[in-house]
């Protein structure tokens, strides 16, 4: 038995639902597939989304105010029947035709708490406009699964896991991250720290929806912010990124405001990097520990 929980926000999540679905049904096991829009313009892809609720087991439902990407999730999980949880993000798609097959052998052994199947990005290359979010997923995202192992609570992510509902109800998801960012790292160091382990298995979905390059720097403006909040509120510590142990180090020899200045210095030069058709990673990461500094200088 296994709840299928789906948060989403205006996108069209009609055909991810029906693989699933059908999936399920040919597996002949008892389900449900919930997707909660979390306040959304009304629009013609509420329109689609709202066909779910025509297929067996399958729900669409709309917030009437807007929750946050932390409370939605807690809210879907308080309509989960099941005792264990599919967390799948709107935006994923399955790779194997036996996806929910795996998850569900999964359950099947009783010291699992947790199960991710990875996240992985189709080959071909994208518009020149959408490089960054391709480049960056390939590379951070896109994950080996024996380095996934090596390594289970640095690589995990929230867009296509398994969990005991248990778990969920006693680790809820952080309420104070509304936006983009970082909710991924702050769940997921809290099972490290409750000693929750994480398996890893080969059963990944597909990122499929590639924002312009110009929006995904915008999101990570958000996610930044999101890190100065858990950080500011010691919900994680400066040991559990790599980005906060830079900062750190800058911050003890008095160096925050002067990478700060630099940031705005070359600013200009950065993005025009970071939105061409060859991104670097690079200076991506320059970037993102450049504004971080910036919101943090005093």
């Amino acid at each position: 038995m296994i709840s299928i929980l789906i948060p989403s926000y205006n996108y069209n999540t009609l055909s991810l639902v029906e693989e699933l679905n059908h999936q399920a049904i040919l597996e002949n096991i008892v389900f449900e597939i919930i997707v909660q829009d979390d306040a959304s313009p009304v629009n013609e892809i509420t329109a689609i989304n709202l066909k779910i609720n025509q297929l067996p087991n399958c729900k669409f439902e709309r917030n009437e105010r807007n929750l946050g990407r932390g409370q939605n999730r807690n809210s879907l999980v308080s309509k989960a029947t099941y005792d264990w949880i599919l967390l799948l993000d709107c935006d994923t798609f399955p790779k194997s035709k036996n996806f929910i097959k795996k998850y569900i052998e999964s359950t099947k052994d009783n010291l699992k708490k947790a199960v991710f199947g990875g996240i992985i990005y189709h080959d071909e290359k994208p518009k020149e406009d959408e490089m960054l979010r391709w480049v960056f997923g390939k590379n951070r995202e896109e994950i080996p699964l024996q380095k996934r192992r090596a390594h289970p609570f640095h690589y995990a992510l929230i867009s296509n896991i398994l969990i005991r509902k248990e778990v969920l109800v006693s680790y809820p998801f952080n309420s104070q991250i509304f936006n983009y960012g970082y909710e991924d790292i702050v769940f997921v160091l809290r099972l490290k720290k409750v000693q929750i382990s994480i398996d890893h298995i080969e059963n990944p979905a597909y990122h499929v929806n590639l924002e312009k390059s110009a929006i995904f720097l915008n999101k990570f403006h958000s996610s930044l912010q999101n890190l100065k909040l858990v950080l500011d509120n010691k919900i994680i510590s400066p040991n559990d990124t790599s980005l906060t142990r830079i900062y750190e180090k800058l911050e003890r020899f008095h160096l925050v405001t002067l990478a700060a200045f630099q940031f705005n210095m070359f600013n200009k030069y950065l993005t025009k990097n970071l939105l061409s058709k060859n991104p670097s990673l690079f200076i991506f990461d320059i970037y993102r520990l450049g504004y971080f500094c910036k919101l943090n200088k005093r």
